[in-house]
């Protein structure tokens, strides 16, 4: 088993920063990868960002690329994701899930067997 804790969601207006932490506990030998995903109200959980756990190799959905980022601390089996230039369009519950296997198909949710409890962020306008 993997457990994942989000934290660092919170209000921020458009044109702010915030960075969101995945800290992940329990057999992280067994992880792949982290993705991000997000969830607005009344819309499908769609995909943001991956990396992967040894390598460090990222694949990120174009509507982020150049002002999110992903990173890791292999010490701290911790996941970052830095959010910049945040637009009211960003606003949603955003979630790190685990994938334990290979896949090429790291922007699917059903790729990942362990997800967190999710953190909110709030763009204003």
């Amino acid at each position: 088993q993997v457990q994942l804790v989000e934290s660092g969601g919170g209000l921020v207006q458009a044109g702010g920063s915030l960075r969101l932490s995945c800290a992940a506990s329990g057999r992280t030998f067994t992880v792949y990868g982290i993705g991000w995903f997000r969830q607005a109200p009344g819309k499908e959980r769609e995909f943001v960002t991956f990396i992967s756990w040894i390598g460090g190799s990222t694949n990120s959905a174009d509507s982020v690329k150049g002002r999110f980022t992903i990173s890791k601390d292999n010490a701290e089996n911790t996941v970052y994701l830095q959010m910049n230039s945040l637009k009211p369009e960003d606003t949603a519950v955003y979630y790190c899930a685990a994938a334990r296997k290979v896949t090429t198909l790291v922007r699917t949710a059903n790729a990942y067997a362990y997800w967190g409890q999710g953190t909110q962020v709030t763009v204003s306008s």
